[in-house]
């Protein structure tokens, strides 16, 4: 069972621990979008499937014994307009670079989103979860 620890640091402003100890800080501006304390919550939840996703090919394509030197991977969401601001598309594109074969990396991401990424598969299929990627040599 996965347990994080919350804790409120000061008004607008928390921090996340996981079950290993590492933390990041979570707010919000109290007065404008130009003081934010922390990360925004549903940035948060873009982070984690960029992460878990991104998490998943690096570790197929290592096994695939694929060759590149860094992987970037962008992670947008639109929301609805009105509370509770609920995502209604999430879209992931991954930046590889080196000498990656385009169909391995396409079934690593395909494996990733339909298969392993436990953010996304949780989120489906009520939120849509699309993806491309780019190769650069």
């Amino acid at each position: 069972m996965a347990e994080i620890i919350l804790r409120q640091v000061e008004h607008h402003m928390m921090v996340a621990s996981d079950s290993n100890g590492h933390s990041v800080v979570i707010g919000r501006s109290p007065t404008d979008k130009t003081q934010w304390v922390g990360l925004k919550p549903s940035d948060l939840f873009l982070v984690s499937i960029a992460s878990c996703s991104g998490y998943d090919v690096v570790e197929i394509l290592a096994k695939q014994r694929e060759n590149y030197r860094d992987l970037t991977v962008t992670c947008s969401g639109e929301q609805m307009k009105e509370p509770p601001y609920t995502f209604t598309h999430i879209h992931l594109h991954f930046k590889l670079s080196g000498e990656v074969s385009a169909e391995k990396l396409e079934r690593a991401i395909q494996l990733s989103m339909e298969k392993y990424c436990s953010v996304v598969t949780t989120i489906r299929p009520d939120t849509p979860v699309t993806h491309d990627y780019e190769i650069i040599p």
